[in-house]
């Protein structure tokens, strides 16, 4: 198994709902908030007064013009037929049955939100793990407490070292009232990524500077972590980012399990 391969099947370690859930807070968090400029037919005003926020419009296969919106934080697909006085909110499917409004909904709503969710990685406070021009880049958020954290953190060792993967921790501490401590001696050391590399190679029995009390510092990372955690829709440890191919946020949430290994194939 390559280690492009590792990180892609993680994905298929999530149920449906874990992907629900990931694009629910990237629709809530960074949808655009901007008011639609067009003026709307009246019957899609009429969808709109039930609590629907009209993005754009698009032209729709059949001769209907076609309206991107959200609902409850979930992106929908209006169609207005082409006399102008009805509108269709749903799924519209071509010959070969494919779901053209999920295909819509994806590119223009949940590809760009995870993609800003990435650069807010990109730009938070994390450990590299591995060489910094490793092609595969996998943001992993931990906590020192967690034993499926060493697991993965074992498992990637062979691409990491390779120089193909490159792992950028972010530490969180929400397992034990120790966690933050922890977590805070790891960022406090003098180099944090070689005391995190130790820790967890330890399996967690190497002695840290454990702080009796947080220091600011620390806690404000710690805390900007956790909420980052938060938005992105993960409630455990550790959740697992990469970018796929097409340039669309992945997210596996717990130990990846390794029996969906075939799926590896899709990205050798």
């Amino acid at each position: 198994m390559t280690v492009i391969g590792y990180a892609f099947y993680a994905v298929f370690a999530l149920t449906e709902k874990d992907k629900l859930m990931l694009k629910k807070i990237l629709l809530l968090t960074l949808l655009p908030g901007a008011a639609f400029a067009e003026e709307l037919p009246a019957p899609v005003k009429s969808i709109e007064k039930q609590g629907i926020t009209i993005i754009k419009s698009f032209d729709a296969p059949g001769g209907m013009k076609g309206y991107l919106g959200k609902y409850q934080d979930m992106g929908v697909t209006i169609y207005l037929t082409p006399d102008g006085k009805h509108a269709i909110s749903g799924y519209m499917y071509d010959e070969k049955g494919e779901n053209l409004s999920n295909t819509l909904i994806e590119k223009e709503i949940y590809a760009p939100a995870g993609r800003e969710m990435w650069q807010r990685m990109e730009q938070s406070h994390w450990l590299l793990d591995g060489k910094k021009d490793a092609p595969v880049v996998v943001y992993v958020f931990a906590d020192p407490f967690c034993p499926y954290c060493k697991q993965f953190w074992q498992q990637t060792r062979p691409w990491v070292e390779s120089g193909k993967v490159q792992l950028r921790t972010l530490l969180v501490g929400v397992i034990k009232p120790e966690s933050p401590a922890t977590a805070a001696a790891i960022l406090a050391a003098k180099d944090p990524a070689r005391a995190w590399h130790d820790y967890e190679s330890s399996v967690g029995n190497v002695k840290l500077k454990v702080p009796a009390n947080v220091s600011p510092e620390q806690m404000k990372i710690l805390s900007a972590n956790e909420q980052l955690m938060d938005e992105l829709g993960a409630n455990v440890t550790p959740a697992i980012y990469y970018m796929s191919p097409e340039n669309t946020l992945q997210q596996a949430v717990g130990l990846p399990d390794q029996k969906t290994g075939d799926a590896a194939n899709l990205l050798i």
